[in-house]
């Protein structure tokens, strides 16, 4: 993969080539990850990697109010 075509607002989907079944290991993958459940309906609007790090972001300041470290480390700050 290109990694030049990973932009904040590249498409999640056509970047990496995700199918259905992809997009569903990605959910499991950020459930085990970051230790919150993804809801569907979440998800949906998820379009660009901006979308997605934002998504992971607010998850885990909802979760997790007091831990920063985590969330500049998930921004790459």
């Amino acid at each position: 993969m290109d990694i030049s075509r990973i932009t904040p607002e590249a498409n999640l989907r056509q970047v990496l080539e995700l199918d259905s079944l992809d997009y569903i290991d990605l959910v499991v993958v950020i459930e085990n990850n970051f230790s919150f459940k993804v809801k569907p309906e979440d998800f949906t609007g998820i379009i660009s990697f901006r979308d997605f790090y934002g998504y992971i972001i607010s998850r885990v300041q909802q979760k997790e109010p007091n831990n920063a470290i985590l969330a500049r480390q998930i921004q790459g700050q």
